[in-house]
């Protein structure tokens, strides 16, 4: 049974729920509740997290994973857009890498009305999460033959190569990625900020347990509905903090009445508090990828690499600038590599992805259904920006790859190309698994905006959004450490 009443109830135990959680419990005696959709193995210590999300050699994907989907008929192709079920959320899978983006990303942010948010005033914040995730660079020396022929590769096409990926100022630059990795350990946000006080009796974390809907009387949110055990049981709270992610945010509010009435009406929920923005600006990293055979000769090098030492999939990153681009970089490229991951394969995969950092395009992300296990509709609208720019850059970082997979000694060791893209990019866009915007944070006489500066609902009191759901443009980097750093920044205001 869940308690009747706490002080903060936090929807999501993902990466910035566990990040808000865990400070409140540490810094107050406040009552927390914590309900995650998803499983809670406990502490690292205790040894029940499955091996795959563990292990930062590879990526953690198809582990306890929500199901999204591209799933739409103009798509003509289904995508997935993994997201963890899973206490730690999405830093519990990923590729571990620990990058901050650019100065204008979060300048641009506060411009925009968002007081608090600028890269100066960011900055402790940003040293804080790595802090607390023990982000700490690559050595080269760590580098796996292929990273490190990729790397080579990357500074002969005249990337240089620079020592701090996170120099915000820097306009172009290669280098192995800081990670947070510790030992071998993706170290997520559930070991970062909730074991450390868990033993803390104001805490308290409730697995497998799917956050329904707000509860909202007047003007105030006041608790919220959660699915337990097939039960479904009431919470009330002081304030309610919805950390769902860029896709479960806003659905939960869409089936609390809160939202747009064109979405909500025609399924039949009453609207409690009408905000047109929420689901809108839904936005990602569009990306292409090159497929590489590997030569036998590349093939052997990371078999005798594998042998004796610690070999992960992705730890080389570039920030690249297209010729569309004036001041700062508007390409990641990001080579991928290794065994298969297949159990017991001993193939190998070679990928040479490129991303466009500076995306126009914006989707939707809306519920199909009041049923809470019923997935929204997800619609990223990749490559439909109006001038398309978007299109533009990402062939550009096409064009960029295959000249570099082209050039020797890289070409000698890569191979050829076992897949391509098709020529017309609209049909072969993959994503970055950056998605953001859906519940953007902005003044409140911005229509499109759904929380202010300050993660705080407009219109309702008591009620916030603390993920990247409140991202209003997304940054010029893995989401990973922005993601703890809104959990940061958040609870010096909460």
């Amino acid at each position: 049974m869940l308690p009747e009443h706490v002080d903060t109830l936090i929807l999501g135990g993902g990466t910035t729920g566990a990040v808000v959680a865990g400070l409140l419990a540490e810094r107050s005696d406040e009552t927390v509740l914590v309900l995650e959709a998803g499983p809670d193995y406990g502490p690292l210590a205790g040894g029940r997290w499955p091996r795959p999300l563990v292990d930062a050699s590879m990526l953690g994907v198809g582990i306890h994973d929500w199901g999204f989907t591209s799933g739409l008929p103009r798509y003509r192709r289904t995508l997935d857009f993994e997201r963890a079920r899973v206490i730690g959320g999405c830093s519990s899978h990923n590729g571990c890498a620990a990058i901050w983006g650019a100065r204008a990303d979060y300048d641009a942010w506060s411009a925009d009305g968002n007081e608090g948010w600028s890269t100066d005033e960011l900055l402790p914040f940003f040293r804080r999460a790595n802090q607390r995730m023990r982000v700490a660079p690559t050595p080269l020396a760590d580098l796996t033959p292929y990273q490190r022929a990729a790397m080579d590769a990357l500074v002969a096409m005249g990337i240089p190569a620079t020592r701090d990926l996170n120099d915000l100022d820097e306009p172009q630059g290669v280098s192995p990625s800081p990670v947070n990795i510790d030992a071998g350990v993706r170290f997520n946000t559930a070991f970062a900020y909730l074991d450390p006080v868990r033993h803390k009796p104001n805490l308290t974390i409730v697995g497998q347990a799917l956050a329904d809907r707000l509860l909202v009387e007047g003007s105030r949110i006041v608790g919220a509905e959660a699915i337990v055990d097939g039960r479904r049981e009431a919470v009330r709270a002081g304030r309610t903090i919805v950390c769902g992610g860029a896709y479960g945010s806003p659905a939960m509010l869409e089936r609390s009445g809160i939202g747009d009435p064109l979405v909500l009406e025609p399924l039949g929920i009453k609207v409690v508090h009408g905000l047109e923005g929420v689901g809108a600006n839904l936005h990602d990293h569009p990306a292409v990828d090159l497929f590489f055979t590997g030569t036998d000769e590349l093939i052997r090098q990371m078999r005798s690499r594998a042998e004796d030492r610690f070999c992960p999939e992705e730890q080389v990153i570039a920030k690249v600038r297209s010729p569309l681009e004036e001041d700062a970089f508007d390409l990641h490229v990001y080579p991928v590599g290794g065994p298969w991951r297949e159990e017991g394969s001993d193939e190998y995969f070679f990928e040479l992805p490129v991303a466009c950092m500076t995306p126009m395009s914006r989707g939707t992300c809306h519920i199909v259904s009041a049923d809470p296990e019923a997935l929204p509709a997800v619609d990223h609208a990749f490559l439909t920006d109006p001038e398309g720019k978007d299109a533009a850059v990402l062939q550009a970082g096409l064009d960029f790859v295959r000249e570099m997979a082209s050039r020797e000694p890289f070409a000698s060791l890569i191979g050829e190309e076992a897949w391509a893209p098709d020529v017309d990019l609209s049909k072969s866009w993959i994503h970055y698994y950056h998605p953001v915007g859906t519940c953007k944070m902005g003044p409140d006489w911005d229509p499109a905006s759904v929380v202010d500066a300050r993660g705080r609902i407009h219109g309702l009191e008591g009620g916030y959004v603390a993920d990247c759901a409140i991202i209003p443009r997304v940054p010029r980097a893995n989401t990973n450490i922005p993601a703890v750093l809104i959990g940061e920044r958040l609870v010096t205001w909460l």
